[in-house]
């Protein structure tokens, strides 16, 4: 009998999987959030950004691998993940992150507390991407 659950939880979730494509909305999504530093030496602000989104309650990652920006930004896309925070010289000099979807739109700086505000109307409202 409890086997008979668990065959029908990974029924469940493979119907989410097929029917999202993968790009699972916002409030469902394993990794809401990924932030991009374009140099090392923008990583640190890139972990505080972090902590203060994982704060907020949002499932946050950091690519602070050595690759180029573009292949993080692919990277980013490969996994569907929502929202790419990319942080620059700009961003760290103006206290911002450069936000853009998965769907390639670019929604420009923004505050991370603004930031956090509408991702949170986004996830509460259960709104997809």
């Amino acid at each position: 009998l409890h086997r008979a659950l668990f065959g029908s939880m990974e029924r469940f979730f493979g119907i989410l999987i097929e029917h999202y494509g993968g790009a699972f909305p916002v409030w469902l999504s394993p990794q809401q959030i990924i932030l991009l530093p374009i140099a090392d030496r923008h990583n640190a602000y890139a972990h505080q950004a972090a902590q203060l989104l994982k704060d907020a309650g949002f499932r946050v990652g950091v690519d602070d691998s050595g690759d180029r920006i573009a292949k993080k930004i692919r990277q980013a896309q490969k996994q569907k993940t929502p929202y790419m925070l990319i942080v620059g010289d700009r961003e760290l000099e103006s206290e911002t992150v450069s936000v853009r979807l998965r769907t390639e739109e670019e929604l420009g700086s923004m505050d991370i507390y603004d930031l956090i505000d509408r991702i949170r109307e986004v996830v509460e409202a259960k709104k997809g991407l």
